[in-house]
Formats: C-alpha cells, sequence, structure tokens
C-alpha cells in the first residue's frame, strides 16, 4: 500500500489512526497534567494561610516549599529514563496517585518537620510525569510538529496554574473552618477524576494500536533516529547520562534553564505573599489578584513554542532571547509600580514574557529525538526546578532579613540578562561529542 512523507510512512487509513491516538495523546496529556498541578501548586497559595496558623517566618514557610523543589528537580534527573526502560505511561500512572496520597496525609499534620518530609516525597511523585509525558509525546508528534505539541502540552501546564487558583479558591470556600488544610484535600478530586480517563484513552507509543513507529520526512534524520534507539538498547541505563552531561552546550542549558526555574517559581511562590504584604490585600484577595501571573505564563506556553515553528522556522533560541529581554524591562518595573489594578495588568506581561521553559522542553525533545526526549527532558527540568528550590530559601531569607521585595524582583531580572548571553553562546553550539559517539557505532 501506497505511503507517503505527508503520512509520516503511513498508509491513509493508517494515518488517519495514528491522528487519532495521537491527539488523544496530547489533549489526554494536557488534562492530565493541568489538574496534576493541584496537588503541587496549592503549597505557594497556602502558604499565607499555613505562615499565619503556624506563625512562622517566610523563611521557614519557604524551606517546606523548597523540599518539592529539590526532590522534584532530582526527581526529573532520572524519571525521564526510568519512564523510557519501564514504561511511561505506568510510571506516571504511580506518581499521580502516590502524589495524591501524599497530599492527603499533609492535611492531617499539625507539625512542620513532618509536612516538610511528605512534601519532599512529593516532589519526587510530581517528577515522575512530566518527562515521561514528554517522552511519550515525541513518539507520536514529528519533528516538524513538535513545536505545536510541546506548545499545547505546555500551554495546559500555565492553565494548570490558573485551575489550581480557582480549585485552591474553592476548597477555601466550600470548607472555610478547615483553613490551609481544605488547600490539600479538595483539589485532588479532579486530579484522580482525569486519571481514569488517561488511563484509558492515552497509549504509550504508535505500536500499541498495532502501528509501526511514523517516519520523519526528512529521511537522512529519521534513519539516524533508528539507529540510536537501537544502539541506546545496547548501552546500560547511565550510558545517555554521560553522553549528554560530556556536551557542553547540554551544560548550558542547564544553567539558562536554572534560571528560567528562577523567574517562574520565584514570581508564583512569592507574588501572592506579595499582595497580601505590600498591596495590603487580605489572602483571598492576594489570591485573584495575582491569578493573571499564572494567566500569562499559560498563554507564553501555548504561544512561545509554536511561534518557533512558524516564525523562527523551528529555531528555538531566538524566541528565548526576545523573551529574556522583555522580562529585563519588565521585571525591574514591576516593584515599582503601586496601584493594585496596574501591577496585577503587568502581571499578566511578566508572566508571559518570563515564562520561557516551553521553549526549553521544545528544544529537549529536539536534542533527544525520540531516542532521547525523556532523559534530554529529565535533564532539563532538574536544572529548572534547582533553580526553583534555591528561589524558594534564598528569597524567603531575603525578605526577613531586608524586608526588600524589589531586590527580589531586580535579581530575577539580573539573572535574565544573563539567560540572554548565554542563549547567544548557545545558538552557534553544536552536540560534537554526541555526534561522534553514534557516528562511530
Amino acid at each position: 500500500m501506497e505511503t507517503s512523507s505527508k503520512t509520516y510512512g503511513y498508509s491513509q487509513t493508517d494515518y488517519t489512526k495514528f491522528k487519532k491516538y495521537a491527539k488523544y495523546m496530547l489533549l489526554g496529556f494536557g488534562f492530565t497534567y493541568m489538574f496534576f498541578y493541584n496537588g503541587r501548586q496549592n503549597m505557594s497559595l497556602a502558604m499565607p494561610v499555613m505562615a499565619e496558623a503556624f506563625g512562622t517566618t517566610k523563611a521557614e514557610i519557604g524551606f517546606i516549599s523548597s523540599a518539592l523543589f529539590w526532590c522534584y528537580g532530582f526527581g526529573h534527573l532520572f524519571s525521564g529514563r526510568l519512564g523510557e526502560i519501564v514504561g511511561n505511561k505506568r510510571f506516571m500512572i504511580v506518581g499521580i496517585i502516590v502524589s495524591a496520597i501524599c497530599n492527603f496525609t499533609i492535611s492531617f499534620q499539625s507539625s512542620l518537620a513532618v509536612i516538610a518530609v511528605l512534601w519532599g516525597l512529593n516532589g519526587f511523585a510530581q517528577s515522575m510525569v512530566w518527562s515521561p509525558g514528554l517522552g511519550v509525546l515525541n513518539k507520536w508528534w514529528p519533528k516538524e510538529k513538535r513545536g505545536f505539541a510541546s506548545g499545547v502540552a505546555t500551554g495546559f501546564s500555565g492553565v494548570a496554574q490558573v485551575v489550581t487558583y480557582g480549585c485552591v479558591f474553592a476548597a477555601y470556600a466550600i470548607s472555610p473552618d478547615w483553613g490551609w488544610r481544605a488547600a490539600f484535600r479538595w483539589p485532588l478530586i479532579p486530579m484522580l477524576l482525569i486519571l481514569v480517563v488517561f488511563a484509558v484513552f492515552v497509549k504509550n507509543q504508535p505500536e500499541d494500536i498495532g502501528l509501526k513507529p511514523f517516519e520523519e520526512p526528512d529521511a537522512a534524520a529519521a534513519a539516524e533516529d533508528e539507529k540510536r534507539v537501537a544502539i541506546l538498547k545496547t548501552k546500560s541505563a547511565v550510558y545517555p547520562y554521560k553522553l549528554l552531561f560530556s556536551e557542553p552546550k547540554v551544560i548550558l542549558l542547564c544553567f539558562i534553564s536554572a534560571i528560567a526555574g528562577i523567574g517562574r517559581y520565584g514570581l508564583l511562590t512569592w507574588i501572592p505573599t506579595y499582595f497580601t504584604d505590600v498591596m495590603g490585600m487580605d489572602i483571598k484577595t492576594g489570591i485573584l489578584s495575582s491569578i493573571l501571573l499564572p494567566l500569562g505564563q499559560a498563554l507564553a506556553m501555548f504561544v512561545f513554542p509554536t511561534l518557533t515553528d512558524k516564525v523562527f522556522k523551528g529555531k528555538r533560541e531566538p524566541m528565548l532571547l526576545l523573551a529574556a529581554v522583555v522580562s529585563v524591562v519588565l521585571l525591574c518595573v514591576f516593584p515599582f509600580v503601586k496601584s493594585q489594578m496596574m501591577a496585577s495588568a503587568l502581571l499578566l506581561l511578566v508572566g508571559c514574557a518570563s515564562m520561557v521553559t516551553g521553549v526549553i522542553w521544545a528544544i529537549s525533545g529536539d536534542l533527544g529525538g525520540r531516542a532521547m526526549s525523556g532523559t534530554t527532558t529529565g535533564i532539563l527540568d532538574w536544572a529548572i526546578y534547582m533553580g526553583s528550590a534555591a528561589q524558594s530559601m534564598i528569597f524567603g531569607v531575603v525578605l526577613d532579613k531586608t524586608g526588600s521585595w524589589p531586590a527580589i524582583f531586580i535579581t530575577i531580572a539580573v539573572l535574565y540578562v544573563i539567560m540572554v548571553i548565554l542563549t547567544f553562546i548557545v545558538r552557534s553550539m553544536k552536540m560534537t561529542k554526541l555526534e561522534k559517539a553514534f557516528a562511530e557505532k
């Protein structure tokens, strides 16, 4: 039966089937991850209430928040590879269930130390979904459509932040007597319900529905990808790490990713507290006023990776440069805006410009291909959350010692200047050691 590059090596009948399940995969993963945030981002919205209930400092609450980031980051370092070995879908389902258990258990605790330990365990569970999920995505979406697919997936994770805001706000309204504990109970219900849909409709790879793997239109690239998959099957589980960490380009991308993590979660973690401390709002009003931040981040997650496909013809670095430059300007202005309405509106722009992780995940798919996409994504996500963990601790201490909110925003702006410099360097670098390693086989 005749096939063509337009149908990625499939007959028309098989291509129709392939497209249907590719859409199932993308939407199923997107909605699942969207509600999965209810078991992670709920902490930043519970922090002001917890600090009040426990009578703790911002530094102490920041350390608890950082427990997830440290464990989540290091979990990502291995979860992409483990997902490739044991099966991405199975690995993801276990992670979601364990995260729900950790959250529910936290809601009954009265010790900050126990909460910190459980929150760290939750970080490991939360790390079991994103990298394996992108590993599945790269088995269903060819390179020329990967920017779009990763944009949709990361867009869902951006919307997830808004969904979590809504779920936590609803939880406080439904059970006000529960206080902060409500944020770790009610939001779990939609998270577990959507898991059932994911388990039924999402398939791990085309082979699971009786199809062969898709063929890239670039025959040479497709052959290289297949060769790498075959070679990796003969290597140890740690071989991809040795290969990728030997690449200077990957190391610099890790630094870029860490800065992106500081920018994204530095804002998400502290903006609700900023509105209550500086703008004088009560906790519920502060949460509502800060919701434009994740809305802006969600917009960037949808748009930026797609722009790299459509406008920059698959080149990811120009989008990184543009977003970083705009972020620097906006971050320098934001702390000096005293109007609640203006600050909330500016948050939309700050959130959009500073949210470059969607582009980074598209880069990880390009670097790893189908052979190592899960591992590559895991490495860059590890770097993102090392930055996220650092900001939770450092910014909390800075605020307790100095009370200077402008220092937080200016620090993030300076780091984005460094991101611009690193991106200029990275855009001209090649993966020479990786290419040499596979060329010798």
